[in-house]
């Protein structure tokens, strides 16, 4: 598609990437209000995952759809739709002050972001010429990974000036300019031969992931071995295996499984999934214990956590260099068992651990990120050909916010079994109790021995919480290792694989 002038595509750019980093840091930035949103809404710890997790489950469960409707009907139109929607629901969710509607709120923003992230990437792959178009991809791409910490900092900061309901109000501000801007200088793209839109996959997809999250998240109030939790969990993975018979009979799938078959897309893909897993289950766990257990402002924890930052960017510049020299298997496993071991390390922590030993799992967290995640990214792209690209892209996301759906799902599920395990309620008044039972944060407002033991449980259940994101990480490299090895001394499985490309459909460029 011809472009404009090139101070226009500076604008494109900047306007994509500004929509891009607004619904990226909103997965991330709400961890930093969690203990003032529990004491407004008097949300349990079970209402409290669903705040974070209702989010990145609807991106995560829509984003091939909402890909594949921007495609065909219009990235500019997919972005004006989502900007509204997520800007229009964070208005509605600073003014609220009940549990249930924020958790209905968080899913409508993320139906918006659903329609929002692979826009942006669409619109710059389909409106910028080619010479320009990789400089631009690597925008994105540094906005996509800097925005949750850039949230965290902003909430941060924020919450010290107002309350929880700004960071709802600066979601509100950031979508209109994103969507003023999208009015005056985005153009409109589409593929006007891209296929139909895979509505069943969709539709299972989508009831799959509901299923097997819900009945995670649920299970610390029912109880794991409550026939609701066990027929939830079932419903959801034969669902989900439904989705995988279903994809594989169908002329032009929301996502052929049989791309899986190529071991350096299934690793990149699994590994990236992981990754976000033990990321976003260790953020939404460390932002409730500096704030609750530490007693750190809501800035504090935020600044508290630029370690990683500060480990992960030159570890991201240095991974390609050491992949050229020594492959990608040495580097990647490697940056996978230091994420491993820095879950690990967090898992040791108590009430009274110093700074520098939070610091230092930080690093290995940040050291590990910068190693593993670059070569899981390139071995996505790399495995496939031109012609399924933008599949390539849209698994990458997929992975991301799946990854991270799954984990704070998982691993606050698991945080809440264990801190209503570890709570010693013994001679307290039912309804001091319940609350304490609810969660760490109404358990604070009581003080003295109630706040004392709710703490001492919390840090119980966050030592069992941590070590299975180390687990998470641990069984990622395993599996990268495994996948990547070398077959009877040969080469490594190539980039591109003829074996598992042959065959497949070969979608237009718009094809997810």
């Amino acid at each position: 598609m011809p472009g404009g002038p090139a101070v226009r595509h500076g604008l494109v750019l900047l306007v994509t990437c500004l929509a891009l980093a607004t619904v990226v840091a909103a997965m991330a930035s709400l961890n930093v209000a969690l203990p003032e949103i529990a004491r407004a809404t008097h949300g349990s710890q079970t209402e409290l995952s669903w705040i974070i997790d209702a989010y990145s489950l609807v991106f995560a469960a829509l984003l091939l759809p909402a890909g594949a409707l921007g495609d065909r009907f219009g990235r500019r139109r997919a972005l004006l739709v989502g900007l509204a929607l997520f800007g229009g629901g964070s208005g509605l969710a600073a003014l609220t002050t009940d549990a249930t509607a924020l958790i209905a709120l968080r899913g409508v923003l993320g139906v918006g972001a659903a329609l929002v992230m692979p826009a942006t990437l669409s619109t710059i792959t389909g409106t910028f010429p080619r010479e320009q178009r990789t400089r631009a991809v690597s925008v994105w791409a540094a906005v996509a990974g800097a925005s949750a910490v850039v949230g965290l900092l902003a909430s941060g900061t924020l919450l010290e000036l107002w309350s929880w309901r700004s960071v709802f109000l600066l979601n509100v501000l950031l979508a209109v300019v994103a969507l003023v801007g999208t009015l005056l200088v985005v153009p409109e793209s589409a593929d006007p031969d891209a296929p139909r839109l895979d509505l069943g996959g969709a539709v299972l997809a989508a009831t799959g992931l509901g299923v097997l999250v819900y009945a995670v998240i649920e299970a610390p109030t029912r109880g794991w071995g409550h026939p609701l939790t066990l027929g939830g969990i079932a419903v959801g993975l034969a669902v989900l295996g439904g989705f995988v018979g279903w994809e594989l009979r169908r002329r032009h799938p929301l996502l052929d499984p049989r791309l899986f078959r190529n071991r350096r897309f299934a690793a990149g893909s699994l590994s990236i999934t992981c990754q976000f897993f033990a990321f976003f289950g260790y953020i939404f766990v460390i932002m409730q214990y500096l704030q609750l257990v530490r007693g750190d402002t809501a800035l504090v924890a935020a600044v508290s956590v630029l370690p990683m930052a500060l480990a992960m960017v030159p570890m991201s510049r240095l991974s390609p260099r050491l992949t050229d020299r020594f492959g990608a298997r040495g580097p990647w496993v490697t940056g996978l068992v230091l994420i491993a071991a820095a879950m690990a390390a967090f898992g040791g922590l108590d009430e009274d651990s110093p700074y520098a030993l939070f610091a230092g799992g930080l690093l290995l967290l940040g050291a590990g990120a910068g190693l593993a995640m670059t070569p899981a990214t390139t071995a996505i792209t790399d495995a496939l050909p031109q012609s399924l690209q933008n599949v390539g892209s849209a698994v990458n996301d997929l992975s991301r916010e799946l990854g991270g759906a799954l984990g704070i799902a998982v691993l606050g599920s698991v945080l809440g079994a264990g801190y209503r395990a570890g709570l010693d309620v013994t001679g307290l008044p039912p309804q001091v109790a319940d609350a304490a039972r609810s969660s760490l944060a109404a358990a604070s407002h009581f003080g003295g021995p109630v706040a004392e033991h709710a703490r001492a449980a919390f840090v119980a259940g966050m030592h069992v919480t941590l070590l299975g994101g180390a687990g998470a990480a641990l069984l990622a490299a395993v599996a990268v290792a495994a996948l990547l090895r070398r077959r009877s001394g040969g080469p490594a499985e190539p980039a591109a694989d003829p074996r598992v490309v042959a065959g497949l459909p070969q979608p237009s460029t718009g094809d997810r």
